[in-house]
């Protein structure tokens, strides 16, 4: 499951269908991921949400002040790599 960076989540049902398609993920390929436990991933969504300025910066795009619903899901995605 892959979000690029213009891809939007619109709404809580769109959010959903991204976060059970994430966890399908997992599931078939959840040994390729680098944060393959939960601990491993809640820390990987913390230190994304820390830089995700950064993130945002560097799409040429601005983090969105209240955040939304395409900021959750990006954040969730990320927490399979980010360090």
């Amino acid at each position: 499951m892959s979000l690029s960076p213009d891809d939007e989540i619109h709404s809580r049902e769109d959010l959903v269908a991204f976060v059970s398609a994430l966890h399908q993920e997992y599931l078939r390929d959840g040994s390729e991921w680098e944060n393959q436990t939960l601990d491993a991933f809640l820390e990987g969504l913390v230190g994304w949400l820390h830089g995700s300025a950064g993130w945002y910066r560097n799409f040429g795009k601005e983090l969105p002040a209240a955040g939304d619903w395409t900021y959750f899901a990006r954040a969730l995605q990320a927490a399979r790599n980010y360090e």
